[in-house]
């Protein structure tokens, strides 16, 4: 897998290279930004400082996501067991006698149990373990004012400052107050509308809690004005 990772600057980009990734990723922004407006939100954005520590931090307990590969194992059934399954963008996965099962969102013990409760259908008392052998990238976006807008593999854990220094830093002309975060997944009803959510470089590079500690999710878009 190839990770882009920079933290000296590098060299800019010609024009039209720079135009055509641009091109690419401008989809994607604009349609979290209609999508947001959609929704009616009545704020425009949040500070990070105002966010919640489990939105905003993902310590804890892992939890699978889409493109995840789990190997379930099912004690002396080998039958119902698999070593590698893709957790399907859909959130589910495909297993043997139970056919589609929800994954996604969920811990690696949880998952063990509902397949537990499900395969007694079948097995009396299962023992059921699942593990996560492949954790899906870390892929978020890049793009705005910064030297090498982008699609980046980045580290687990990785903040806001990781994802600039991978795009070789901020470009001549970025504001410093208006880096935002674009985040599906945030409201606690399940609307599918994206925050945004908004940093002060200041505050990131003093390294303060709550702003520095911020960690990124598989899918964010950081868009630097």
């Amino acid at each position: 897998m190839e990770r882009h990772a920079s933290l000296g600057r590098p060299e800019r980009r010609s024009a039209r290279s720079r135009q055509g990734v641009l091109r690419r990723l401008a989809p994607i922004v604009i349609g979290f930004v209609l999508l947001a407006c959609g929704h009616g939100r009545n704020r425009e954005y949040l500070w990070a400082s105002e966010v919640p520590d489990e939105q905003a931090r993902t310590g804890g307990e892992y939890r699978i996501v889409e493109g995840d590969v789990v190997s379930v194992r099912v004690w002396q059934q080998d039958t119902m067991s698999a070593e590698r399954i893709r957790v399907r963008e859909d959130g589910k996965i495909s297993v043997p006698f139970l056919q589609d099962v929800d994954a996604a969102g969920v811990t690696p013990a949880d998952l063990s149990n509902r397949l537990r409760t499900k395969l007694q259908s079948y097995v009396v008392n299962p023992v059921v373990t699942v593990t996560v052998v492949e954790p899906r990238p870390m892929r978020v976006s890049i793009v705005g004012e910064v030297f090498r807008p982008g699609i980046y593999d980045l580290e687990r854990g990785a903040g806001i400052l990781n994802a600039i220094a991978a795009a070789g830093g901020l470009g001549d002309y970025a504001h410093r107050d208006r880096i935002y975060l674009l985040r599906r997944g945030y409201w606690a009803d399940g609307n599918p509308a994206p925050v945004r959510i908004r940093f002060r470089w200041d505050a990131l590079s003093r390294g303060e809690r709550g702003w520095a500690t911020f960690q990124l999710r598989p899918g964010d878009v950081v868009v630097v004005e």
